[in-house]
């Protein structure tokens, strides 16, 4: 079966996960990262050239993207994505591999993640530094959130450092969907999967709220967060880049948070902030 492939270039403060969730509801079945932006891949016979074309013209002219279109011959798919996609280890002390990857000696956390799609691997920076991040906090016997949970991968994380709850929740089925699978493949039937937003938080006294999203969206939801949080408590944040860092913290303290600090990677960035 022969494939169009779309490669998606120039994000410049503009969220690349958007144009994914966009495009997987257009009939794209998986995505893959690239150092100047993303490639989607959709079955040729599923293809639809214009809403397809017109959707990304809009996006394009609007955030200043570009884009291309190629067909790729019928290939052995899955054995050739297989020996490209590597797991990656964090600090040292958590890797993070597909079902298909074997298992490693002596990493304090593993975790399995089935990659459907690429973000939520921890192959993109914002899921690395919020890793990175949540291992330098004590989680063991405290109350998580893990608000935009993806794949899962940071709450499982929070529950194999033996966090006493922890509650994840996306707004996407299929984030809901693999999240789920990746509960099981993990052994963590303590954390509680909910599809929904903020207003889907079930209780407020969490003593860390991890929330990798976007900058639109935490914008908006500081403020939630900061209510549900316990005092004293943190808040990780990524999912912006370093100019936007001013703008989050200042939403971050008007809601009656200290900023901490904060690390990046490829002008993106991890914070933390503490009430």
């Amino acid at each position: 079966m022969d494939y169009i492939e779309v490669s998606i270039t120039n994000f410049s403060g503009f969220d690349p996960e958007i144009v994914m969730a966009q495009l997987a509801e257009l009939g794209f079945e998986s995505f893959t990262e690239t150092e100047p932006g993303i490639q989607g891949f959709i079955r040729e016979d599923m293809y639809r050239e214009i809403p397809v074309g017109a959707y990304l013209k809009q996006v394009c002219d609007e955030h200043g993207l570009q884009y291309s279109f190629r067909t790729i011959a019928a290939q052995n798919w899955n054995a050739i994505w297989e020996s490209e996609y590597e797991p990656v280890v964090i600090a040292g002390k958590c890797r993070v591999r597909a079902p298909f990857h074997a298992p490693s000696d002596g990493m304090p956390y593993e975790i399995v993640i089935e990659p459907r799609m690429s973000f939520g691997t921890a192959h993109h920076e914002t899921t690395s530094l919020m890793l990175d991040l949540l291992m330098t906090e004590e989680v063991k016997g405290k109350r998580v959130l893990d608000m935009g949970c993806g794949t899962g991968v940071l709450a499982i994380l929070a529950s194999k450092m033996q966090a006493a709850e922890v509650v994840a929740i996306d707004n996407d089925d299929w984030a809901y969907s693999n999240a789920l699978d990746n509960m099981e493949k993990n052994d963590a039937p303590a954390v509680t999967v909910i599809r929904g937003e903020a207003g889907a938080i079930p209780r407020p006294g969490y003593d860390l709220i991890i929330a990798n999203i976007n900058r639109n969206v935490l914008l908006n939801d500081i403020p939630v967060y900061a209510g549900f949080l316990k005092e004293p408590g943190v808040l990780l944040m990524s999912g912006f880049y370093e100019q936007d860092l001013d703008q989050i913290r200042a939403a971050a303290e008007n809601a009656g948070l200290r900023y901490a600090n904060h690390k990046s990677d490829n002008n993106w960035v991890g914070a933390k902030f503490v009430k």
